[in-house]
């Protein structure tokens, strides 16, 4: 009988069915999926006061997270993290960049930053909580 349990970060054996997962659908139906983490880490004075980190597939990059630590907002941490991951998917060939966010959070910032709104949910309950769904092209 199977057995369903909760685990907050899958073990490996997890993390490579993903992978594997992901990777043998998508060749099935004849494209190439090419799954793969990614983090980009800024750093000032050995000490991480930023990170951009999600995954990548067939031709397009999910950011996960941005956060920038609160004592180093204010100066273009996360738009230079955005920029350095835009340039690096741009070199691999990805055609875009997409993440969401909640009214709460940045959405102006990432329009700030080129991304345009595709779709915004609105919550049932509280208007901070609209979730935007936004996207960058990059070809």
């Amino acid at each position: 009988m199977t057995e369903i349990s909760f685990t907050d970060i899958p073990d490996d054996e997890g993390l490579e069915l993903i992978e594997e997962g992901f990777e043998s659908y998508a060749e099935s139906r004849g494209v190439v999926c090419g799954y793969r983490d990614f983090t980009f880490v800024a750093r000032e004075n050995d000490r991480t006061v930023g990170l951009l980190s999600g995954h990548s597939y067939y031709k397009e990059a999910h950011v996960s997270e941005l956060i920038v630590h609160k004592d180093y907002r204010g100066q273009d941490i996360g738009t230079k993290l955005l920029e350095a991951a835009e340039e690096h998917f741009r070199r691999e060939g990805l055609e875009n960049i997409e993440l969401t966010t909640y009214a709460f959070q940045a959405p102006e910032f990432y329009k700030k930053c080129g991304f345009k709104v595709e779709y915004v949910r609105k919550s049932k309950s509280d208007e901070k909580l609209d979730k935007y769904f936004l996207v960058k092209e990059l070809q």
